[in-house]
């Protein structure tokens, strides 16, 4: 379980970053939560307040991202990679302020083991909804100061637990866009061994776009979706 001493003090701190990262922090100051999805929260304040930890750290390859394959036994998004997250406690505080903060760090020790203390947050991106769950996410973006080791905690939950490079996820060759069955379309990520969609897909596609790391790509190239996703 979380030390909750270890994320009761979470707030976001721009200092000391890596060169690298400034242009996803320019993005997470200028974006309209229309640039990032169609999907936005119900006006009406409906739906379960959640956030999700876009942890960048850099690893052989250069900069990379934290991400997790969800169990192939669990009722929503069953087997979809995902980035560590899920919903507020009522013991991460008040979901307008730096709830969502505390969640998404609090979520991400439970899911992958890593250890908060080197975690530095230093933004949030607008605040998005899933119709298919009711969930209304907060992306919080972290740099990986100090990285500890990560894997499956829980394997009900989570099948695994891996890291991507971001030169792998601007390769166009690993790029093309999902179509489920639905008919709905977005864009997708071939990369280890993980087909990357859906909510998670979508905002690796507009964080790459909007800090200016995005390559042209084939987005006539298709990926079939399963009917079960």
């Amino acid at each position: 379980m979380a030390r909750a001493s270890n994320t009761r003090g979470a707030a976001l701190r721009k200092e000391g970053l890596p060169a690298w990262l400034d242009p996803v922090v320019r993005a997470a100051e200028t974006v309209r939560p229309g640039q990032l999805s169609r999907f936005l929260p119900p006006e009406d304040g409906a739906g379960r307040q959640s956030a999700v930890l876009i942890l960048f750290g850099e690893g052989e390859r250069g900069p990379e991202l934290l991400l997790m394959e969800r169990a192939s036994s669990l009722r929503s998004h069953a087997g979809q990679p995902s980035f560590p997250g899920g919903a507020l406690d009522p013991e991460d505080g008040d979901p307008q302020a730096d709830g969502p903060l505390r969640a998404a760090l609090r979520e991400a020790e439970e899911e992958t083991g890593l250890d908060p203390a080197g975690v530095q947050l230093f933004g949030v991106l607008p605040r998005l909804y899933i119709p298919v769950s009711g969930f209304v996410v907060t992306p919080v973006l972290a740099w990986w100061r100090e990285p500890s080791p990560v894997g499956v905690v829980d394997p009900n939950e989570t099948a695994r637990v891996f890291t991507v490079p971001v030169a792998d996820l601007t390769d166009p060759a690993n790029r093309a866009t999902a179509v489920h069955p639905s008919g709905h379309r977005g864009p997708a990520f071939l990369v280890e061994s993980a087909l990357v969609w859906g909510f998670t897909a979508g905002i690796i596609d507009r964080l790459l776009h909007y800090a200016g790391w995005e390559r042209p790509w084939d987005r006539n190239r298709q990926v079939p979706l399963d009917w079960r996703s």
